[in-house]
């Protein structure tokens, strides 16, 4: 007969059949798909208001119509619109994330790769008035107002893209001597998205704007090893 543990508790896992256990897994693994398909499902509804809109300006009510589920439901994935705005944002700096990795690819030298994507990170963030996209010209400057630690959160896939990048550049020898990958990965990304995002007004920068290829020499004179 065997005897329970005193530190294991009745009914503990270890306890159960295996068969009992694979059920309780596999009606986990169910359960979590269900709930990741919900939430796709908001998103989806969310962004096309968005893209009809041209503004983030909808309801909740709106999505829960748009995706045919219920605010019952709405409100056991998201806490409240902010929430799901986030989501579609964070979404949406991870597609870019991989927009930018895709194009680095193509590149042998380490240090190429990290050029390509700082250009291509500055022309994506630039402003264009032919398209309206209202997560990052309406919500993301609010959201770094009233939430700048959510906005940190949400440029995690681009930073650690930055990253990796800029530490195989100096794996390669190709920046300089005691550059710490990390801080000129940060500091890189923040330069280029502020300038591109800066774009506007009537002065020299806007009459001459300043290009992908000014903004990315400048950035790899700071930490490009010489000669």
């Amino acid at each position: 007969m065997t005897r329970q543990r005193h530190d294991e508790p009745a009914g503990s896992p270890t306890d159960q059949p295996a068969w009992k256990q694979r059920a309780v897994e596999r009606s986990i693994r169910t359960a979590k798909l269900r709930a990741e398909e919900r939430v796709q499902r908001f998103l989806d509804a969310a962004q096309a208001l968005i893209t009809e809109k041209g503004t983030t300006e909808f309801t909740v009510q709106e999505v829960v119509e748009r995706s045919r589920q219920s605010l019952r439901s709405f409100y056991l994935q998201f806490d409240g619109k902010h929430e799901l705005l986030l989501a579609l944002f964070e979404e949406a700096l991870t597609r870019t994330a991989e927009q930018i990795r895709a194009a680095a690819t193509g590149q042998a030298d380490p240090l190429d790769r990290l050029v390509v994507a700082m250009r291509l990170l500055f022309e994506l963030c630039r402003p264009d008035p032919s398209v309206r996209r209202p997560l990052f010209t309406d919500f993301a400057p609010r959201l770094l107002v009233t939430h700048p630690a959510q906005v940190k959160a949400a440029h995690v896939a681009l930073l650690a893209l930055f990253t990796e990048l800029m530490i195989d550049a100096d794996q390669a020898g190709r920046l300089r001597a005691g550059t710490n990958p990390r801080r000129m990965a940060a500091l890189a990304m923040q330069t280029i998205m502020f300038t591109a995002q800066s774009s506007g007004g009537n002065d020299d920068a806007t009459v001459r704007p300043i290009t992908a290829e000014e903004l990315s020499d400048f950035c790899t004179v700071g930490i490009a090893e010489s000669g």
